[in-house]
């Protein structure tokens, strides 16, 4: 599943077609997406103009002139299509025109048409208004975002302060943080030299005060997570920029996908264990 960076590269590269225009006109060809898309979808959209596209964690969120929000997810094998009518802007190239798997066309004002495919349908659209997202469920349960300003040592200090669990599964958990998956809790751990099986609470003192290790790993989640951007993304299977192109990130990885390989920082080599069915990867030796 796509990961905060994978996102935030997919919202730049639609941000340039989509900001500013409105909806002229709005296809479903396919409704059966991870939620039902709801029947006035459409009608909703239809001559709405699209404010700001912005990003909550993995969530895109479009602010439409009508008051109302368009949240979108990728699910596990979502993309978007840029039509090749758009004006050309940052990430946009030519990729694949096949539409078995179109499921949703935004056709805009300025000529661009912007095209949700998804083969898996794990992907969802819903509307919801404005005064209400504090409240959507799938929203309102969601941690700090990681690159916010707000997010810092002693905040995630906080969080961890009375968890038993390991740090890998608190980071994973997006109460916690939002937008974190496997990939990048990995590797943000082995950037700041801790053991993914360190327990979680080990970041505070005993009154929930951040300690150097909590500084340490808000320093790496940043720096992991900016790199990654910059990068376009990690691209495994499914993952394409709003041009289609592939990330590439995954040339970076220092631990993830690397089991048996040697460590990049010590002699060590790196390891694969399970945790919460998920694969960890990390060294035994250098992150304690």
């Amino acid at each position: 599943m796509p990961e905060l960076p994978e996102v935030e590269t997919v919202r730049r590269g639609l941000a340039p077609m989509m900001e500013g225009a409105s909806f002229k006109k709005v296809e479903v060809r396919d409704r059966r997406l991870r939620w039902p898309i709801a029947k006035d979808f459409e009608k909703r959209l239809t001559g709405k103009t699209i404010d700001g596209l912005g990003r909550r964690a993995k969530y895109l969120l479009a602010d439409l002139s009508s008051g109302d929000v368009l949240i979108m997810h990728l699910g596990m094998s979502g993309s978007f299509r840029v039509g090749q009518d758009a004006k050309p802007g940052l990430y946009h190239h030519e990729r694949s025109k096949s539409t078995a798997h179109d499921h949703v066309v935004f056709h805009l004002s300025n000529g661009a048409t912007v095209t949700f495919n998804d083969p898996r349908r794990f992907g969802s659209m819903k509307l919801v208004p404005r005064a209400k997202l504090e409240h959507e469920p799938l929203l309102r349960s969601l941690g700090p975002e990681p690159l916010g300003n707000e997010f810092d040592a002693a905040m995630l200090a906080a969080a961890c302060a009375r968890k038993k669990t390991s740090l890998k599964a608190a980071l994973s958990d997006q109460r916690v943080v939002a937008g974190l998956g496997n990939i990048y809790v990995c590797e943000a751990l082995f950037r700041a030299r801790l053991s993914p099986k360190r327990i979680a609470s080990t970041i505070a003192d005993r009154n929930g005060k951040p300690n150097q290790r909590a500084q340490a790993l808000v320093e790496a989640i940043k720096a992991v997570l900016n790199d990654a951007i910059k990068a376009g993304g990690s691209s495994l299977r499914d993952h394409r920029r709003a041009d289609g192109s592939l990330g590439d990130f995954q040339h970076n990885f220092q631990v993830y996908d690397r089991e048996g390989e040697p460590c990049p920082n010590c002699k060590g080599k790196v390891k694969r264990i399970v945790q919460t069915g998920r694969s960890t990867f990390y060294c035994p030796r250098c992150q304690k």
